[in-house]
């Protein structure tokens, strides 16, 4: 589960991680006010006007703006609030900003990475830091993997004070600055366990510049980013209730309240399959034969009639959607039964488009039998002898 930055950047208040004066607006109307208000708070001009979205880019898009004035932060709004936010992560349809957050403006004198993520090599967590923040931590592993800090945290101790303060160190800060570095990643370490969290990031943690009252400047966070494993939500009402459901695709939460797993992709031929590997080789024998898959779709082992037809309904949603492929492997379940269940909720959907299905384990006689006899009525089913065949046939009916 992932939550919006102002959501984030409250978290790391809460655990003491201080964080510039900042407010979220829904509407062009409230710009000029909140800005007026941050603004007066922190003692500044500056503000920064920051499209809220569960993606990256932003600054890149547009969608991150400086301002120096309420008619600024009202153009700001307007432009944000009236326009899709279209980056390297959203895709070319963009996504729609409802929300914005407005922060006062700092002034930095450097910038800095911070993170903390489950290592699956080593089994486990490991602090990420770098002194080149403020960029994706990708592009600097590609250019200068030197410039990254890695600090494995020992799964029942946690994270050290003197392991964070060599991290510190490391990363070049100075004088009062390592204190205040060492409280934010060791409250980071905190957050991070205690919410069971599966990435916390701070990016860019910043140093100001010197002062008279702050000689070593003062360490912030500007930027965060959270994500939540979601078996575990269940003991987090705080975190649940972050959860927002317009960043979400609508078709994934459909699927989530039948018990399904389901993925959109980019493809334009439907997979509907009964275990998570068995749908990996799917779209794999998918893309052999040059097709391309336009969803990954687990429907579990033990799967009902009812849960079928939904995930029948949701790949169909799919207006890109030119083919379906149905791979099934019976063990405890009745090939049979599971034939009888596609017939009739293919017959229930309604299908405009070639549905090829395979079937393979208990009871398989029985199970192809029922799809010979229904592919009578149905004219685009299609069954098919084994994955090889089912892969060729839907690639060749999509064309």
């Amino acid at each position: 589960m992932k939550i919006h930055e102002y959501q984030g950047r409250d978290l790391l208040a809460s655990y003491g991680v201080p964080v510039p004066a900042a407010s979220v607006i829904e509407s062009i109307e409230d710009a000029a006010t909140t800005y007026k208000r941050v603004t007066s708070e922190a003692g500044t001009d500056l503000a920064v006007i920051k499209a809220q979205v569960h993606a990256g880019g932003r600054g890149k898009a547009g969608f991150v703006k400086l301002v120096r004035s309420p008619e600024e932060a009202t153009e700001a709004a307007k432009f944000m609030l009236s326009n899709k936010m279209v980056s390297v992560q959203t895709g070319p349809d963009g996504l729609e900003v409802t929300k914005l957050l407005v922060a006062a403006g700092v002034d930095i004198a450097h910038e800095y990475y911070l993170a903390i993520t489950t290592d699956r090599a080593t089994r486990k967590n490991v602090l990420i830091a770098s002194a080149e923040g403020g960029v994706e931590i990708e592009k600097v592993a590609e250019e200068n993997p030197d410039a990254i800090i890695k600090t494995p945290i020992h799964p029942l101790i946690g994270l050290q004070p003197h392991q964070a303060r060599e991290v510190a160190f490391r990363l070049g800060f100075k004088g009062k600055q390592v204190g205040q570095a060492v409280k934010a990643m060791m409250a980071l370490s905190q957050l991070f366990v205690e919410k069971d969290c599966s990435l916390a990031e701070i990016n860019p943690l910043i140093v100001t510049p010197s002062t008279g009252d702050a000689p070593d400047g003062q360490v912030l966070a500007i930027d965060a980013k959270f994500t939540f494993d979601d078996n575990a939500t269940f003991r987090h009402k705080d975190i649940a209730g972050l959860f927002d459901p317009a960043e979400e695709n609508p078709a994934e939460l459909r699927a989530q309240r039948f018990g399904l797993s389901y993925i959109a992709l980019d493809g334009n031929i439907g997979c509907l399959v009964n275990g998570a590997g068995l749908a990996m080789a799917t779209m794999d024998t998918i893309k052999h034969y040059g097709g391309e898959p336009a969803n990954f779709l687990d429907v579990g082992g033990s799967a009902t009639e009812e849960a079928v037809t939904e995930a029948f309904r949701i790949i169909l949603s799919d207006h890109a959607v030119k083919g379906i492929m149905v791979n099934i492997f019976g063990g405890i379940m009745d090939c049979a039964v599971i034939a009888q269940g596609i017939v009739n909720a293919a017959k229930e959907v309604g299908f405009k488009v070639p549905l090829v299905v395979r079937l393979e384990g208990n009871n398989v006689e029985a199970g192809r039998a029922i799809l010979k006899e229904a592919s009578a009525s149905l004219s685009t089913l299609q069954a098919a002898e084994d994955l090889a065949d089912a892969g060729e046939k839907v690639v060749k009916a999509v064309g």
